[in-house]
Formats: C-alpha cells, structure tokens, sequence
C-alpha cells in the first residue's frame, strides 16, 4: 500500500468516527437535570384564585449540530523516480580478418639456400632483406648467447644471430663450434637481424606441392614448412624476426 492510500484510509476512520460518537452525559449534567426537572414538577396547594398556568416557553429547536467535514487534503500523485540506468555505448562488431596469406603461398616461388654447420636452410626470397659479407662484430654484454653482437655496414647496426647457436642449441657443442666458419650474414626482411651462414647455395623455384606447409599453431613459428626433395627447413621470417626481438630461440 502506498503512503497516499495509507493517509486516504486513515483519514476516512477518523471521520466516521467523529460522525457516529455517542453523546455521555457526566454526573453533574444529570444532577442538574434531576433539580430541573423537580422545579417543573407540578406543586400541590390550596386553590385561592385561578392560577393560569405560566406559558413555559417552547425550547428552541436547534439544529443538529453537524460536525464539520474535514476535507482530505489533495496530495499530488508522486511521479515515479525512474532511475537512470548507464547503458553501455553499443561498439560495432569487429568482423574477423582473415588471416594474411603471404606471397610465397601463392604458386611457384623462389628461394635462397644456404648452410650453417653442415645444415641446408632456405627462406622465400621475397622475404630477404641482402646479403653482407661478415665483417668485425661488436659483441654486447647481457645478451643472449646466440646474438654474436653488432655489425656496423654502411652505418647500419646490424644484429648477428649465431645461427648454429639459435636453430640446435642441444646440438651446439665445442666441436660444432670449431666447425663453423661463417662467411656471410642474411638479412631479415626490412628488420636489423641478420642469420650468420658458412656458404651461400643458390636459388631455386619451388613450387608449392614441393613443400610440406605447416598447417597448426604450435611450437616452432619461425618453421614455415619443410622442403621434401631437398630436406631442408623453410624459413617464416616474420615469425623469426619476433621471436628475435624478445630474445627467443628455436625452441618456442
């Protein structure tokens, strides 16, 4: 029940009841009745004289007294507190994108093979950023292991990643190390990372049956697929390259 209906329903009572109160008379409203009505009781005495009965006055009729009617007093309906509800702005869907095919997915593609320790590794050509000769490498303290340090070449600071050390650090002992006889340095792309090799192969146009693509996320990114007839693994420079700037190996 509302505060009005409440208020409404109180106020109704306490009319009616002033409307049906019994009127009670208090003792000495009935004293003074008992001595009126023995001074109008009819006197016993001697008759002398005729005595015309004095004409007693009629008692004025009085109106009912009414007891006023209190009027409710006119309350306002009370508007509705609507509260205010924050609604979040609607953000439109973002439609899912499909994922970048690249290049060398597409038909016959070319190829770079080179070696390190013995090993034939390959990346898609378009993904190669050139190729420098090995010149006299800055090494840098606090760096991981497989970062040889930084060639300067045509003011270009260029980090040497010790391939060998990078693609099979379980197999990278003394004797691999005595081994290695880097020549030259890979370029990633348009990045600062280049892939120290001992000897430059050739290029060769695959074509896509050729290769055996990795089809899962998982470990191993920087493993773009492995290339049958040669047994050789296939680069994903993109992958290499982040893996590189958080100072990750082959083995994530």
């Amino acid at each position: 029940m509302s505060d009005l209906q409440a208020s409404q329903k109180v106020m109704k009572h306490y009319l009616n009841a002033l409307l049906t109160d019994d009127v009670v008379e208090t003792p000495i409203q009935q004293a003074k009745k008992q001595q009126l009505n023995e001074l109008l009781a009819p006197v016993s005495a001697p008759v002398v004289a005729p005595v015309k009965a004095p004409v007693i006055a009629k008692p004025a009729v009085v109106a009912p007294v009414t007891a006023p009617v209190v009027k409710a007093p006119v309350v306002a309906p009370l508007a509705p507190v609507v509260e205010q509800v924050k609604v979040a702005p609607v953000v439109p869907a973002v439609k899912a994108t499909a994922p970048v095919v690249k290049d060398y997915r597409k038909g016959r593609f070319q190829a770079l093979f080179f070696t390190v320790a013995g090993l034939k590794v390959a990346l898609p050509l378009k993904a190669l950023g050139g190729i420098h000769k090995m010149m006299p490498i800055s090494s840098l303290p606090g760096q991981p292991e497989w970062l040889k340090g930084v060639m300067l070449y045509r003011e270009q600071k260029i980090n040497v990643v010790d391939t060998a050390l990078w693609v099979m650090p379980e197999k990278y002992d003394q004797e691999l190390a005595e081994k290695l006889n880097y020549q030259y340095v890979i370029m990633l792309g348009n990045s600062h990372w280049g892939l120290a090799c001992d000897t430059l192969v050739n290029t060769i146009a695959l074509e896509q049956d050729e290769v055996k693509w990795r089809e899962t996320e998982g470990k191993r990114p920087w493993l773009a697929g492995l290339i049958k007839q040669h047994m050789c693994a296939l680069l994903d420079v993109d992958a290499l390259i982040a893996l590189l700037a958080k100072g990750m190996n082959s083995q994530h």
